[in-house]
């Protein structure tokens, strides 16, 4: 049996980033990866250039039943500590929106920058290793061999996309050592309806615009795109992680106008235009057209000036809270994250220690914190990596 002084499950961000810290502290460390290769989902990510942080990180961007215990981690490894080592690796990078930083060329520079800091840190890295049974205080049976070590780090992920390597392994572990799991769910995920709203977005599959998509609980103006299945885009994503099964969301397509006013000033100083005209101004034309018969039939080929101010507020109405009740998500196959996942009240904020078994470790997506779409994720998978590799 082959003795290590840190083991890690799992090389994605959160494992290597854990892996580096600790190595260069002088622990003898070893990473096992169940997939064919490191940093699966880095690679993906960002449409092959890794959104790997984001400028404007705060607590708020985050979910998790209890919000305050990401703040410790994210305080000690911040966004800049991150881009301090892209730089130090002379990866060219940009701002795309929103503070979300992207690489120039290809996310597999971040992958390769990781692979060189592991390995000037001395760490081990098997891939293809399936770990079958951990008995206590840490003996490790896989497919590649046994291992003992006196730390255990699960950076396993979760079950978001698991055709990148994703599954519920970490949270057996969890279970195994008595920690209580909240309940999982997809979260960035695009929308999906059976209702006559499948057809209307299959009919407009490939439109986008900027909107703002709003439930009770969160509101987000980002682009809107219609999909064969439903609804996506980054607006999409983000208010994904906010919803509940039969829940109905609220779509303003007019985000920088109060409709009802601006369709007035517009009959005022237009009052010969049709309203499919000059919405066609502001909304993409076939959305329009396919919204007048569903909004406005009875009035399609009357100008402006023949529509009366009733008419008119009842379609500002519908272009400022287009309600939609969305049959579900996409799931786990395309979901960026996984919600929920092993408790933070079984972990120390400053360390991801359990505090039940204090050289346990839990890193990364399997914890119940959640991130914005636009880096944050990959920003604590960097910070609660370096807080237990601080430690381990």
């Amino acid at each position: 049996m082959k003795e290590f002084d840190v083991i890690i499950l799992g090389a994605g961000a959160a494992g290597l980033m854990c892996a580096i810290t600790a190595g260069q502290r002088g622990k003898r460390v070893l990473v096992l990866e169940r997939s064919n290769k490191v940093g699966k989902k880095i690679l993906m990510s960002g449409g092959g250039r890794c959104n790997f942080t984001n400028l404007y990180v705060t607590p708020e961007n985050y979910l998790s039943n209890n919000p305050h215990f990401c703040k410790s981690a994210l305080s000690r490894y911040t966004q800049w500590d991150f881009i301090a080592l892209v730089q130090k690796h002379k990866i060219a990078y940009h701002e795309k929106t929103q503070g979300q930083l992207f690489c120039d060329g290809s996310s597999k520079e971040i992958v390769k920058m990781l692979l060189d800091e592991c390995k000037d840190a001395g760490v081990q890295i098997i891939t293809q290793c399936e770990t079958d049974k951990i008995q206590h205080q840490y003996e490790l049976s896989t497919n590649k061999g046994k291992f003992s070590t006196k730390s255990l780090v699960i950076a396993t992920g979760a079950l978001s996309i698991p055709t990148l390597g994703g599954s519920g392994y970490g949270y057996n572990v969890a279970e195994q050592f008595g920690l209580t799991l909240l309940p999982k769910s997809a979260g960035l995920v695009p929308f999906t309806f059976t209702d006559s709203t499948k057809a209307l977005t299959n009919e407009l599959s490939g439109v986008s615009l900027p909107v703002t998509l709003s439930n009770d609980r969160a509101s987000f103006t980002d682009d809107i795109l219609f999909t064969h299945r439903g609804l996506s885009g980054p607006t999409v994503l983000q208010l994904s992680s906010y919803w509940q099964p039969g829940e109905s969301i609220s779509v303003n397509l007019l985000p920088d106008h109060d409709a009802y006013e601006y369709l007035l000033s517009t009959k005022n100083k237009h009052s010969k235009s049709l309203l499919r005209n000059f919405l066609s101004n502001d909304l993409p034309k076939k959305l329009v057209q396919s919204l007048e018969p569903l909004w406005w039939p009875t009035v399609s080929d009357a100008p402006l000036a023949e529509i009366s101010n009733e008419i008119l507020a009842n379609i500002a109405n519908q272009l400022s809270s287009w309600t939609l009740k969305p049959a579900g998500t996409e799931g786990y196959r395309t979901a960026e994250v996984t919600l929920g996942g092993v408790d933070t009240k079984h972990l120390s904020s400053k360390t991801m220690a359990t505090l039940e078994n204090p050289s346990l470790y839990f890193i990364g997506e399997v914890v119940d914190v959640t991130g914005h779409l636009g880096g944050f994720n990959f920003q604590w998978a960097w910070a609660s990596g370096v807080a237990a590799g601080l430690d381990c």
